[in-house]
């Protein structure tokens, strides 16, 4: 019997509770040989806050996990009890992902690995409305953007005159669509 990869839907909130749980009990319920793996698909974000840039886990399926395991009526009823555990997605008798999407999964989780995203995905030249602050409900273009610490450079039109805006943090900015006009 081979093992493969199913999705289990989850509580969330609880995805490193219920990932050690499944883990763990493995041992003592026998399941050593039929559990192989539990994955919790997530990446590291950063956000200034304060000033300071501070990098968190953040989970890219709340509610869902991977499990990589040999499916027999004892292994399923295994996980299904597992406290925290909803049910196998799909209905009826759980069905095992595909070989090239779990390759696709296992890669973008590999490559989000090594790097750190940025939670506001502010780039020069994206059109912007300034939601706080002095010019607030001002629409305007980035000029320079500082992820590590949170900040950015826009350009506006104040009484028809182009104004730069600087040290805008990335909170008091959303994006708009290009054809948004200032009132």
């Amino acid at each position: 019997m081979e093992s493969c990869w199913y999705v289990i839907q989850i509580i969330s909130g609880q995805e490193k509770k219920i990932k050690r749980n499944l883990e763990e009990n493995r041992v003592s319920k026998g399941m050593v040989e039929f559990i192989d793996e539990v994955l919790i698909p997530s990446e590291n974000v950063a956000e200034v806050k304060r000033g300071e840039q501070k990098i968190t886990e953040k989970r890219l399926w709340p509610g869902y996990a991977l499990i990589k395991m040999k499916m027999n009526d004892e292994s399923w009823m295994y996980v299904k009890n597992t406290n925290g555990v909803i049910d196998f997605m799909g209905s009826g008798k759980p069905i095992p992902l595909l070989e090239d999407e779990v390759e696709n999964i296992l890669s973008d989780l590999k490559h989000r690995k090594g790097e750190v995203a940025y939670k506001y995905k502010v780039s020069v030249g994206t059109q912007v409305k300034i939601v706080d602050g002095v010019f607030v409900n001002c629409i305007g273009t980035v000029l320079e953007v500082n992820h590590e610490k949170g900040r950015l450079s826009a350009m506006v039109s104040i009484f028809g005159r182009d104004t730069r805006i600087d040290d805008l943090e990335f909170w008091q900015v959303e994006e708009t669509s290009s054809d948004s006009r200032t009132k």
